[in-house]
């Protein structure tokens, strides 16, 4: 009994340790980076019921970073191993992302408690799926893509295209609407029989087989609480009502003394229609009732007039953060290559 009872006492001990290490980003963020600026005035010519915390332009970053970490992963897939991913990296990543976007945030409103505990709860989700990960790939992992030699299996090339697929999926669909079952059954199909083959259907099929799971249990939370809205209205200058309603999933709302008040999609969505509109010369007056938003860039190298720059991984070129008018964003759209993602509410 006492034998058991020490081993007890140390998986408590372990488990205690690595939940303090998970909140412990948590704790840091709100301790070391808070912002002092305070928010500047703007009358919204949209409706109340129709206007978004300004500060969630912010805030969707985070959740972002973790769709573009696993595009950074599809890519360093593609020619690599899962170990040639720099895990630590794309952890810190999001953390200190957040860090920078917290201290911004009290200028343009502040962060209310729900959009924290969100932001939160995904960082360390994210950070507990990447650790685990890692802690694999960099041993079993590592030695059995050594034991492999330089020839990929087909499990490989499988595993990577089902990164680069999912990667894709979520610029516009919640992660937990993924058919992680799917991929387990295509990884037990394609199986050769060789051991670096066996490994990875073993170790992939159960990673995906407990993602399937965990996704239920957040799909019926979503449909308890309800999801996010998937639309919102824009002001855009420069082109007609039917110029406007010609544009794929957009509905003219009215013609106001501003500007053309049009009911848009969100999220990758968006980006796309926004690139669409500023590219026939249209211009943006006003967006979910704001006057600030977030967009991300590609650039050859890290940026130091960016608000936030990190290097991309798999691939040459950094990622940039940029804060600006709502006003300019569609001159930038069509002046500045390499626009990646524009960043609603």
């Amino acid at each position: 009994m006492r034998f058991l009872w020490r081993w007890l006492k140390r998986a408590v001990l372990l488990v205690v340790v690595l939940v303090l290490g998970l909140l412990s980003p948590v704790a840091y963020v709100e301790v070391m980076c808070r912002g002092g600026g305070v928010a500047v005035p703007y009358a919204a010519l949209l409706p109340e019921a129709e206007r978004r915390p300004e500060s969630r332009t912010l805030m969707t970053y985070p959740e972002w970073h973790i769709v573009h970490a696993y595009a950074d992963y599809a890519a360093v897939l593609a020619a690599g191993d899962p170990h040639d991913y720099r895990f630590l990296s794309g952890i810190g990543g999001f953390w200190s992302s957040l860090c920078s976007l917290s201290r911004a945030a009290p200028a343009h409103g502040g962060v209310d408690g729900p959009t924290k505990q969100m932001v939160y709860t995904i960082g360390v989700s994210f950070t507990a799926e990447l650790l685990a990960k890692a802690a694999y790939e960099e041993t079993l992992g590592r030695l059995f893509a050594a034991l492999r030699g330089g020839a990929r299996a087909p499990l490989d090339g499988l595993s990577a295209r089902q990164a680069a697929d999912y990667a894709v999926f979520l610029q516009q669909v919640p992660w937990y609407r993924w058919d992680f079952r799917r991929d387990a059954a295509e990884l037990s199909a394609g199986n050769s029989g060789v051991l670096r083959d066996r490994e990875r259907n073993l170790a992939l099929g159960i990673e995906y087989r407990v993602k399937a799971a965990y996704a239920g249990v957040i799909a019926a939370a979503v449909a308890a609480t309800g999801a996010d809205e998937l639309r919102m209205r824009v002001i855009v200058t420069g082109l007609s009502t039917v110029e406007l309603a010609g544009l794929s999933d957009v509905r003219v709302v009215a013609q106001r003394p501003e500007g053309v008040e049009i009911d848009t999609p969100r999220y990758r969505a968006f980006t796309e229609l926004a690139q669409m509109i500023a590219g026939r010369g249209g211009d943006f007056v006003e967006i979910a009732g704001n006057d600030d938003i977030l967009f991300t860039a590609i650039t050859d190298a890290p940026d130091p007039g960016a608000l936030i720059s990190m290097p991309l991984q798999g691939r040459p070129g950094a990622r940039g953060l940029y804060l600006i008018k709502v006003r300019d964003l569609a001159a930038v759209l069509r002046s500045r290559p390499g626009i990646e993602h524009i960043h609603d509410y």
